[in-house]
């Protein structure tokens, strides 16, 4: 039924044009049916596909027919998706490499999660302006999220090191030794900051609008992730008790 209702449009074509040549291929063994839809937003597209599985299974038997939905919406989607899982995956072997590294250097499972604390809120903080303004996770905006954790991280060991080195070595209270710590490392971490905001912020400069969201992200996570570090590190720090 199928094959005699495609051909019935190939023959009214007649010669007047090789229209039905867009939707079959020369051996007439495969065809693409094209439809437009409105611009539902991802989530729904993926509910879109689970309810219309069945469907196209229920008009186009399976065991006969090879159907495959495709299109720039499901491949967005699914690159999307794609982008989503690895970034999961990525962050949760980052925070796991991070919390065995703290653990050789600190020999404490409170200063992991205090080291991880400062780290992550920034992260979060940017995903929700990310939600916010409507700016789409893409392999341009991805980036974001590694490279400030790496950074962060970077500044929060050299915090900690510092920290650890005044607490054996000085004959002073909690307080003290943090406000010391702030005191020698504060600036250079306000330094490197500052150099890297203006490194990134280049980027706003550029007339690709993937470019401009990662240089402008990057830098307000990294200042979010520098004052983290300085003001709530400090007071978390302040918590554990010196033996």
């Amino acid at each position: 039924m199928e094959k005699n209702f495609i051909l019935l449009y190939v023959a009214n074509t007649g010669k007047q044009g090789n229209l039905m040549n867009n939707f079959l291929d020369e051996d007439k063994q495969t065809t693409r049916i094209t439809f437009q839809m409105k611009d539902i937003g991802s989530e729904k597209v993926n509910q879109l596909l689970i309810d219309l599985k069945p469907k196209v299974d229920a008009i186009f038997n399976p065991e006969k027919y090879n159907v495959k939905i495709t299109g720039p919406v499901i491949m967005y989607v699914k690159g999307t998706n794609y982008l989503i899982k690895n970034l999961r995956e990525s962050l949760l072997l980052a925070i796991f490499l991070i919390a065995f590294i703290m653990l050789l250097l600190f020999r404490s499972f409170k200063i992991i999660i205090i080291s991880l604390i400062p780290n992550l809120i920034p992260l979060f903080i940017t995903a929700g302006l990310m939600g916010y303004f409507g700016l789409a996770l893409k392999p341009s905006t991805v980036l974001i999220f590694s490279i400030t954790l790496g950074i962060a991280t970077d500044q929060t060991i050299y915090f900690l090191i510092r920290y650890n080195q005044e607490l054996v070595q000085a004959n002073f209270s909690t307080i003290e030794i943090i406000s010391k710590t702030i005191k020698e490392t504060g600036l250079s971490m306000i330094y490197t900051t500052i150099i890297l905001f203006f490194g990134f912020g280049v980027f706003v400069f550029s007339t690709f609008g993937g470019t401009v969201a990662l240089g402008t992200l990057l830098a307000i996570t990294l200042v979010l992730s520098m004052l983290f570090n300085l003001i709530f590190l400090p007071a978390l720090l302040s918590s554990i008790k010196k033996d």
